[in-house]
Order: structure tokens, then C-alpha cells, then sequence
């Protein structure tokens, strides 16, 4: 199956067929601060260090998000479009390094800044399909993964200010 029907408006409406391989190990990618969280609940001295590797890894995979879609822009795109979506890509590390700065002085409101980076970051997707960018799947695979790791960055950051 081609990507046809992410940029052509005629072409019929199916669901994309999303890669084994895309949905295994990004789901995979849930697995940590579900882990973290798992650790806490049975071990809240250990479960914070865990929890902390969690928000970490938020803030890792916000930034892996911008190299995602620097990769996209870089692949199909030129001139002022180019430099228009590059400084898109560079956001997400800047979001996760604020993200950082703040958890010095509130895990909560780190925790919220890298949650509301990873939600937002689906407007981003959701343009770089409509703009012909990422394959017609993406969105399958986007969605579940940014609401399901914003969420548990969340819940981590509350854990981790009870602890």
C-alpha cells in the first residue's frame, strides 16, 4: 500500500495499514514509565528513582519527536518550507530542556510541561500528514502513543511529588 491517500483528496478512504514492526516497538516505548509506575506501587523508595528515569525518558522522547520530523521535513521538503519545518523540529528539545529547568523547582509542573509538549506534538503529525510528509499511517500509530505517554508523564510527576 502506497501513500497515496495521505495526499491525494480522491483517493479512496481505507485505513492505512500500520507496520508490525512500527506498532511493536512503539508500543514498546510505553513500557518504561509503565514499568516506573509499576515499581512504585510495590516499592515507593525505589519507585521514585524510577519515576524520575521516567520523566527523563518524556523528556527524551519529546526531543526524539523533532528529530522524527526534522527527518521528515529534510527527505521531502525545500527553501523557505525547509527552514519553516526545521525550526518546528528544534521546539520539542527546547520544550524538554524547559521541562527540565522547571523540575527543579516543581516535578508537577515539569511533568505538566512535558505532558502538554507530548499532546501538542500531534498537531505537528497531524501537519506533516496533511502535508504529504509521513506515511498515510502515522496518525494510527501517533495518537495513542503521544495521549498514552503524556498521560503517564503525568502520572509520574504526581507519584513523584507524593513521594
Amino acid at each position: 500500500m502506497t501513500d497515496v491517500a495521505a495526499t491525494d483528496p480522491a483517493a479512496p478512504l481505507e485505513r492505512p495499514r500500520l507496520p508490525a514492526t512500527a506498532a511493536l516497538l512503539g508500543y514498546a516505548g510505553l513500557l518504561p514509565p509503565l514499568v516506573a509506575i509499576g515499581i512504585w506501587m510495590f516499592d515507593p523508595i525505589r519507585g521514585g528513582m524510577a519515576l524520575a528515569l521516567a520523566l527523563l525518558y518524556g523528556a527524551l522522547i519529546l526531543s526524539f519527536l523533532g528529530g522524527m520530523w526534522w527527518g521528515a521535513a529534510a527527505a521531502r521538503v525545500a527553501g523557505a518550507a525547509l527552514t519553516f519545518w526545521l525550526t518546528i523540529a528544534v521546539m520539542p528539545s527546547l520544550i524538554a530542556l524547559a521541562a527540565g529547568m522547571v523540575f527543579f523547582a516543581s516535578v508537577v509542573s515539569g511533568a505538566a510541561i512535558l505532558a502538554a509538549g507530548l499532546f501538542a506534538s500531534l498537531l505537528v503529525d497531524l501537519a506533516l500528514l496533511r502535508a504529504g510528509h509521513v506515511p498515510a499511517w502515522w496518525m494510527r500509530l501517533r495518537v495513542p502513543l503521544s495521549v498514552g505517554l503524556g498521560t503517564l508523564t503525568l502520572i509520574a510527576g504526581l507519584l513523584v511529588d507524593r513521594y
